[in-house]
């Protein structure tokens, strides 16, 4: 049993040596241990440092593809390298690295293939009130989206067994973090929580520049991720949001003809239809937006089992 530990970097040279350090060399339940040091374009001496440090693969992206790319070249590195199980972890040291043979247990038992570590977000000085507040919103939000019960949602300190790790594949580019868990709940992959502790805060966070602005990006991220993933479901819930108005409206129109007074209602008959046929319209594009997606779910499909075969045939020789 292989497990890789992987670490997203975007100019860590300061942070890295210490997160490093802090990493176990040895985890229960796995004959080797390695680390890998994805580079996303670094302007500062990030690789040079990691390859001082030892690490056993550094991989450049060569220019800033964002966290989430960064993310999956690290997962399909390790997956590359033999790794049966990957934990991600931040170069900014936050996640404990003794916390990582708690974080696996679940994978090891065979009781999840998806394993995020839940951080203590009240106790967390460096974390604001509102940050805490948005964290356990966010969170709830995801379970909600995805059917996983998932504590810290937004948490990066993660581990993927091989199969889970196969089988996903992030579109967006922002963060990683939601659009796993509502992808893996929604293609019923096991996941599990488990509550790690934090280390001190060295540096604020590059992902949150401000506030509202991670609300926002994180709120587009789900909506974007719903559609992609519930279509029917989502553009049903808009048709119904044009229909109601409509069918209320036609019905007044009726009720006043009935009386005898139809004549002077003749534009609110002409706004319904125009409600109606927006309805229309909208149920029509989720049914549309329904196909597609089921057939984007055959290729991830065919992409997963490609590359299990391809992985099982390198296998031997590696």
């Amino acid at each position: 049993m292989k497990l890789i530990i992987q670490i997203p970097c975007l100019n860590e040279e300061a942070t890295l040596p210490q997160t490093i350090a802090d990493l176990p060399s040895t985890v229960p339940g796995f004959d080797a241990v390695e680390v890998l040091v994805i580079d996303d374009g670094s302007t500062d001496a990030t690789v040079r440092v990691a390859r001082e440090l030892g690490v056993d693969h550094v991989i450049s992206l060569g220019t800033n593809m964002g966290l989430a790319r960064a993310f999956m070249a690290g997962v399909d590195e390790s997956l590359r390298r033999g790794a049966d199980v990957v934990v991600n972890t931040d170069a900014d040291n936050q996640y404990r690295g003794a916390d990582i043979s708690r974080l696996v247990a679940p994978i090891l038992a065979g009781e999840a293939q998806i394993v995020v570590g839940a951080r203590p977000i009240t106790e967390i000085n460096s974390f604001s009130p509102l940050k805490k507040l948005l964290q356990r919103v966010g969170s709830w939000v995801v379970r909600k989206a995805s059917g996983a019960d998932v504590a810290d949602a937004p948490s990066g300190f993660r581990a993927y067994h091989r199969d889970a790790a196969i089988r996903l594949y992030v579109l967006n580019t922002y963060t990683y973090t939601l659009e796993t868990i509502i992808q893996a709940g929604r293609k019923r992959i096991p996941i599990a929580s488990v509550p790690v502790g934090v280390n001190p805060q060295t540096r604020e966070s590059r992902l949150i520049g401000s506030m509202a602005g991670y609300v926002l990006r994180s709120a587009l991220t789900i909506i974007r991720i719903f559609v992609l993933y519930e279509p029917l479901r989502f553009f049903s819930a808009l048709a119904v949001v044009f229909a109601l108005p409509a069918i209320v409206g036609i019905g007044r129109f009726l009720w006043f003809y009935a009386s005898g007074d139809g004549g002077g209602h003749v534009q609110s008959l002409v706004l319904s239809g125009s409600l109606m046929a927006m309805a229309f319209v909208l149920m029509m594009g989720g049914v549309l937006a329904d196909l597609i997606a089921a057939n984007r779910a055959m290729v991830e499909d065919i992409r997963a089992r490609q590359i299990r075969q391809e992985l099982d045939r390198v296998a031997p020789s590696s």
